[in-house]
């Protein structure tokens, strides 16, 4: 393929899923501001305590997605269908297990996990409802994960955008619909976007009914040893979102000490536009991801090299435009979540947007050379970056600046992890080219 076709098809395959994945994010964004308009302060803090379990429940699928679309994609390349339908048929197995698991979790144990997350008398209603609601909606997010990971592997990116986009547009008017005609409250948010999965699902249906789809589910029973492939290389990009649920987690805990559920709120804000930033990075390495896989499983190195160069350039440029955004429009955006005008939420949120964002350079750099990893069948490295972003670094950063510089160290404990990460990932990138050239 010429440098002009393959350039011409990291556009279309970059620019399609940063798309949707700027839509899917959207999710968060219309919860927090819904919820922020019709229950203020309390309902934003009782949003942000239920989150990371949402994390955790689009990591999973996203694991088993992009796992095994990852698998799919390099079997097919190689013409080995038989096998590529294998994973597809083990990836539902487990898409099943988890669903299982899920569920049961979010009808016996949701109010056990609202104390561990922290919430007090004042916000535990609330958050329980959202999380319980969430848990047992967590099969649609699941399988939509899953869906779309396939189809946009099968070559059909544009089918999993629009699915993405028309998710995300229901939630936007049922979320309104819900609270302020409906005057559902909390439950109507989280009902909403239990609904979205729902209809990205149903986007989808024709092209699998019409069996247009190459991937096809096959008899056979559940192989470990295939699950286990296909969850190992999905961890990163596990990581990367369950990631956002751990600091999440972990920033709520400091920052109730510290500043009460006023701070957490506007934590809620800066983690909300979080979600988005992470998006687009997440769009960009998912987008890079089948064409790498189907050309590293032809061997074609130098396209390779390539699709990562233009990776990098793009990652660059976003972030350099994300960055002066949030840096010059603090004051607006904080507002749009701040219906009641809460001078403490307003001033902590806007300085929580201007630190925390310089992590973008570092941030996208570490999931693009994660997903890259991954889509060359490095997954051990890949799994390491993400777990140092996620975990290892993440946790002792937090604590040791948030007791040295209050609120502040809050917020500069995520870019100073990301820079520390991407300093690894980094020497270990140029190291492994160094051997590959000897």
């Amino acid at each position: 393929m010429s440098n002009k076709n393959i350039f011409r098809e990291f556009l279309k395959y970059v620019s399609l899923n940063i798309l949707g994945q700027i839509a899917y994010s959207c999710y968060t964004l219309a919860d927090t501001f819904f919820i922020s308009a019709d229950l203020g302060t309390n309902g934003l803090a009782a949003l942000n305590l239920a989150f990371p379990v949402f994390c955790l429940i689009n990591g999973t699928g996203l694991m088993i997605g992009m796992g095994g679309g990852t698998n799919y994609s390099l079997l097919k390349s190689r013409k080995e269908h038989g096998q590529a339908n294998n994973v597809f048929t083990n990836a539902v197995y487990l898409v099943i297990g988890f669903s299982i698991l899920f569920v049961l979790t979010g009808a016996f144990l949701s109010g056990r996990i609202v104390r561990i997350l922290g919430a007090d008398e004042t916000i535990f209603p609330m958050t329980n409802t959202y999380l319980r609601v969430m848990l047992l909606f967590s099969p649609a997010f699941l399988i939509n994960n899953l869906l779309q990971c396939f189809v946009r592997n099968d070559g059909k990116p544009s089918l999993s955008m629009a699915a993405m986009i028309a998710g995300s547009l229901s939630n936007v008017v049922l979320d309104y619909i819900f609270i302020f005609p409906l005057k559902m409250g909390i439950f109507g948010a989280i009902l909403a976007t239990g609904m979205a999965p729902v209809v990205s699902i149903i986007v989808l249906s024709p092209y699998l009914i019409r069996r247009n789809n190459q991937f096809h589910l096959t008899k056979c029973t559940p192989a470990v040893k295939r699950m286990a492939i296909v969850a190992s290389s999905g961890i990163p990009s596990f990581v990367t979102e369950a990631s956002s649920g751990v600091v999440m987690l972990v920033f709520n805990f400091i920052i109730l000490r510290l500043e009460g559920n006023v701070g957490v709120a506007a934590y809620g804000v800066v983690a909300a536009i979080s979600l988005v930033v992470v998006a687009m990075y997440t769009g960009l390495s998912q987008g890079i991801q089948p064409i790498i896989s189907r050309n590293y499983g032809q061997k074609n190195v130098y396209n390779v090299k390539a699709l990562l160069r233009y990776a990098l350039i793009t990652m660059l440029l976003l972030s350099g435009i994300i960055y002066t955004i949030i840096f010059s429009c603090a004051s607006p955006i904080v507002n749009v979540f701040n219906n009641e005008q809460n001078l403490s939420l307003q001033s902590m949120a806007m300085k929580g947007l201007k630190l925390y964002f310089t992590a973008c350079p570092f941030l996208g750099f570490n999931i693009l050379i994660s997903t890259y990893l991954i889509s060359i069948e490095r997954p051990h490295p890949a799994q390491i970056i993400s777990l140092f972003r996620g975990f290892c670094i993440i946790i002792p950063v937090a604590f040791l600046f948030s007791a040295i510089m209050g609120m502040t160290g809050v917020w500069c404990a995520f870019p100073i992890t990301e820079l520390i990460v991407m300093i690894i990932g980094a020497v270990y990138y140029i190291v492994t080219k160094k051997r590959e050239m000897r």
